[in-house]
């Protein structure tokens, strides 16, 4: 059956995406911070089409040097859109919404964001610092959990501390004072 659904999702795929490590269930990810390092380990068996999205921009290079940009202590941090000077990054293109694969967003669980369509999740994610029952499914469509932290949960809290404020220039609330950079994002060897 996984199969079929790998041969499925691979005939949707444009001409820029690839699949990526496709005989790993499990991929990591190592993302490495300017607060230190997370290793998240993804579930392709339950959010096949959100890891592979994430995984071609990770090879890519597309989440190296971008910012977190949003953190709101108790909910989230949220990033992978945005250059340091607040320059929208390259999108590949949106993606089905998969929240209803039986994942939750509970804390240190890595999620993509999405606007208020269903479907409009493209490069940007965040990581879950509560229990954020009111971003699952439920009579309206929910944010598609995809993986989970392995190593550097005290990263993400740390992150959760930064002082934050209204940004003027992107009109935002809850962007930190001093930005928190992901440096590299690297695919880790199969194990």
């Amino acid at each position: 059956m996984l199969s079929f659904i790998f041969l499925l999702f691979s005939a949707t795929l444009t001409a820029k995406e690839a699949l990526i490590d496709p005989d790993n269930l499990f991929p990591q990810v190592k993302l490495e911070t300017s607060m230190g390092t997370i290793i998240v380990e993804l579930d392709r068996v339950r959010a096949p089409i959100t890891v592979n999205n994430f995984l071609n921009y990770v090879v890519s290079g597309e989440y190296d040097n971008t910012i977190f940009h949003r953190i709101v202590p108790e909910f989230i941090v949220q990033g992978g859109g945005y250059s340091q000077d607040f320059v929208m990054k390259k999108v590949y293109s949106n993606i089905v919404n998969e929240a209803g694969n039986g994942l939750k967003n509970e804390v240190g669980t890595i999620a993509m964001a999405k606007e208020s369509r269903p479907h409009s999740a493209n490069r940007q994610f965040f990581f879950n610092l509560g229990d954020n029952r009111s971003l699952d499914p439920g009579r309206k469509w929910g944010y598609a959990v995809f993986g989970a932290i392995i190593e550097g949960q005290e990263v993400l809290e740390a992150m959760a501390l930064v002082k934050t404020d209204y940004n003027e220039h992107m009109s935002w609330e809850d962007v930190p004072v001093e930005p928190v950079i992901l440096i590299k994002a690297s695919l880790l060897p199969a194990t």
